[in-house]
């Protein structure tokens, strides 16, 4: 039994919580019609690869595994020309589908490989981190890197479908639960309140997949879904999950992606915190909740000094800019939030100095 939580919009879909998922997602895919379907996974996912794609042949269905490079390094042009040409070898058509098995760099390639094969097949999205889960699977942001930053190259493609099996929260290693975190204390911040509390009164609960860690996730899922299904294209709303990721993005740049996404969030948010206190949009006492949630699941509140210059040069690249301006997502309160255009570059050094460390 799983649970349900319906993303609206354009093309509607659900995200299936629950656990033992791998029947589920078999049926999904042969009830969509498709002869054929390509599973993109990374090494480490392998053995749950292998156990989806013996659910789908047991369906009938014909099964390619696309395996990619680890991490980060699979989300370059060529290998999605790679893919591609995998695809038209075994002559995947409009009727069949991706499925996304992985994290974050998996389902953002599966989903743009999708979007771009034949103008978009179908993509249902498996993902097995939980900054996968709470984040990159749901929404239908597609995207590769490039020279120039992470995620430039891209395509809005909703999913047919998302997976989330909660039993894989428990063969990852705690580095991973923390990481992801990031992104579940980002919604909480800013559309639900309730997360706060709950990290707020047993952070050690809220790490652990036998704990707070699955009510959590469907929060987390919930607050994303709610955003997307009334902005998919980011033209308002959907701007605030942005939270943390402008000075976020700009570390993982400058750290050339060697950071985890959610720590590098993780220490945007303490950024921004600390610019929007100086634009006296929230009290001291509310960069320290920031702070005392983040430490207290051990998560990054600061960042190495003496980089202000790069980290600057790759904040303007942010695809959020307007105008040459750089823009933050910021709290007026918690469930409340702003954007400040254009920072004084006085502004921006003061609160890199509020978080930097020797």
């Amino acid at each position: 039994m799983s649970t349900q939580i319906s993303v609206n919009g354009p093309s509607p879909y659900d995200v299936h919580i629950g656990h033992s998922l791998n029947d589920d997602i078999a049926e999904f895919a042969k009830d969509t019609g498709a002869a054929q379907v390509g599973i993109v996974y990374q090494p480490p996912v392998a053995p749950a690869a292998r156990e989806i794609g013996a659910a789908l042949e047991e369906r009938g269905l014909t099964v390619t595994f696309l395996d990619v490079p680890d991490a980060e390094a699979s989300k370059q042009l060529d290998v999605v020309g790679g893919l591609w040409d995998r695809l038209g070898e075994q002559g995947f058509s409009r009727r069949d589908l991706i499925v996304g098995v992985g994290g974050g760099a998996t389902t953002d390639l599966a989903g743009f490989v999708a979007a771009t094969w034949m103008r978009g097949i179908k993509v249902i999205q498996v993902p097995t981190t939980l900054l996968a889960m709470v984040d990159a699977a749901v929404g239908g942001k597609t995207g590769i890197n490039t020279a120039a930053g992470k995620n430039l190259v891209g395509s809005f493609h909703e999913p047919a479908a998302v997976f989330i099996d909660i039993d894989r929260l428990s063969t990852l290693p705690a580095s991973e639960i923390i990481a992801g975190s990031a992104e579940i204390v980002k919604t909480g911040f800013i559309h639900d309140p309730v997360i706060i509390e709950r990290y707020l009164d047993d952070p050690r609960a809220c790490l652990e997949p036998t704990g707070l860690l699955p009510e959590l996730i469907e929060r987390s899922v919930q607050v994303k879904a709610t955003v997307v299904g009334q902005d998919l294209k980011e033209s308002g709303l959907r701007e605030t999950l942005n939270y943390g990721h402008t000075f976020g993005h700009a570390i993982e740049l400058v750290e050339d992606y060697t950071w985890r996404h959610g720590n590098a969030v993780a220490v945007g948010m303490m950024f921004i915190a600390n610019l929007a206190h100086q634009r006296g949009l929230i009290d001291e006492e509310l960069v320290e909740t920031h702070r005392k949630i983040l430490e207290s699941i051990n998560l990054p509140t600061t960042y190495e000094v003496g980089h202000f210059d790069k980290l600057y040069a790759a904040m303007t690249r942010d695809k959020k800019n307007r105008d040459g301006n750089i823009r933050f997502v910021a709290l007026t309160d918690i469930g409340e939030t702003t954007r400040i255009a254009g920072p004084s570059m006085d502004e921006l050094r003061a609160a890199y100095a509020a978080i930097s460390a020797n």
